[in-house]
């Protein structure tokens, strides 16, 4: 089954916690601290493959979990780090939050890879804050919570050029004809219902050829097979516009689909197009002359139009060589883009995760935000009293309790930090 697009969870592992510990051996007086620290949790990662063709995979694996960081353990021996959980998918595959909308990878490459959630670091043991005057504490951190997020993958074929046009236009015959591919040909509409891919090789290139299948009036709003491979064209470099040459209307047949690649992404419509009068052995010169000339009153001026006969095999070589000259250009095109993407200075902004904020926000109840602060209260053992102490020194450091006490904080009343996951503390 062909799957382009899933929804998934992903969580990374959560780090191991550290462990209060001391020594105890014979001869030894007075061990000292000797707790280890925790180890990090596995990431999750996404990596792209050319051996995968389809998201099919996800489609009842809803859940991606990498393994928790073990404990640390006597002898400042430190917990085992996780294993990094590695899922391989489709090349072309762009990973998108599903909360934002922002997009947070997109795999175009064979064995390209992104950290999708990263695993949370282990907490520290007790042998980690020992000083001169701190010779035996009785304190030690929680493993870092891994993140967790909601994902949308979305596969979008990464294709040279795109045969696209109505239903019966000849886009599968055509394939069959230039590659090794065997699409699925009849004389109904819809017959390809997935993308077909196939490879020609032409003007010593290989070139990725896809049929998309076909689309009709409305397919951007999800009329008939909908805008389910509408995606598809988005990363192909070239596009054939096949129009069947017996049309009775070949005029509305070519804006009948610019309208739906224009309404489904402006971008789409402006991609480099040959387009092409399919089936001319069933017509003479005069009806092909006819058609051009209808076609030349909704064509932008320059268009290319070619005419070929899949079943008499007869222009094929012609259009394809038009085709990857334009591929090659459009290659050219994009390396000169990525050169002078390469070639502006990087602007870096420094973040300052010490930041933080402190309000009230009713009585008895302040709350205090900030990167630092809340990783520190994620880290914190609230049943190990030394552990909210260490916490209160913190706040004490970084000057949060003296804002604090200019907003009217009394003994009693209760700090949160960040969200609920952070935790609570007493002043």
């Amino acid at each position: 089954m062909f799957v382009d697009i899933v929804t998934i969870d992903v969580l990374a592992g959560d780090g191991g916690n550290g462990i209060v510990s001391f020594r105890h051996e014979k001869f030894v007086d007075r061990g000292g601290p000797d707790g280890g620290d925790g180890g990090k949790g596995g990431d999750v990662i996404l990596q792209a493959t050319r051996n995968e063709n389809t998201l099919a995979t996800f489609r009842y694996q809803k859940r991606i979990q990498a393994d928790h960081g073990q404990a640390g353990s006597k002898r400042k021996k430190r917990g085992r780090s996780a294993k990094d959980t590695v899922v391989l998918v489709p090349i072309g595959t762009t990973i998108v939050n599903a909360e934002t909308g922002d997009v947070i990878a997109d795999l175009t490459e064979d064995n390209q890879a992104a950290v999708i959630a990263k695993g949370g670091s282990g907490g520290f043991g007790n042998a980690h804050f020992t000083s001169s005057v701190r010779q035996a504490p009785r304190v030690a951190e929680k493993g870092e919570q891994g993140e967790q997020r909601t994902v949308i993958l979305e596969m979008k074929l990464v294709a040279d050029i795109g045969l696209i046009g109505l239903p019966n236009a000849g886009k599968s015959t055509l394939l069959s004809v230039v590659s090794n591919a065997k699409p699925e040909i009849a004389n109904y509409p819809f017959t390809t219902t997935v993308p077909n891919l196939g490879v020609v090789d032409i003007d010593s290139h290989s070139l990725l050829i896809a049929d998309i299948p076909g689309l009709i009036e409305g397919a951007s709003k999800g009329k008939g097979l909908g805008d389910d491979f509408l995606r598809h064209v988005s990363r192909c470099k070239v596009l054939l516009h096949l129009i069947d040459v017996t049309s009775n209307d070949v005029a509305t047949d070519y804006t009948m689909i610019q309208k739906e690649l224009s309404a489904y992404n402006q971008e789409l419509a402006q991609k480099q197009q040959i387009i092409v009068f399919t089936k001319a052995e069933l017509v003479d010169e005069e009806i092909i002359a006819m058609q051009k000339e209808l076609l030349s009153e909704v064509i932008p001026d320059g268009s290319t139009i070619c005419v070929v006969s899949a079943h008499a095999h007869t222009k094929i070589k012609e259009l394809l060589h038009k085709a990857a000259k334009l591929v090659i250009e459009a290659d050219e095109k994009q390396r000169e883009l990525q050169a002078d993407e390469d070639a502006l200075p990087l602007i870096t902004l420094e973040q300052n995760d010490t930041q933080w904020v402190a309000s009230k926000v009713k009585d008895g109840l302040f709350l205090v935000t900030g990167k630092k602060i809340e990783l520190f209260a994620k880290r914190t053992d609230y049943e190990n009293d030394f552990g909210v102490m260490r916490l209160r020194d913190i706040l004490k450091k970084m000057g949060i309790t003296n804002q604090l006490l200019k907003l009217g904080i009394e003994y009693g009343d209760h700090i949160q930090i960040g969200d609920p996951s952070c935790g609570k503390i007493q002043y």
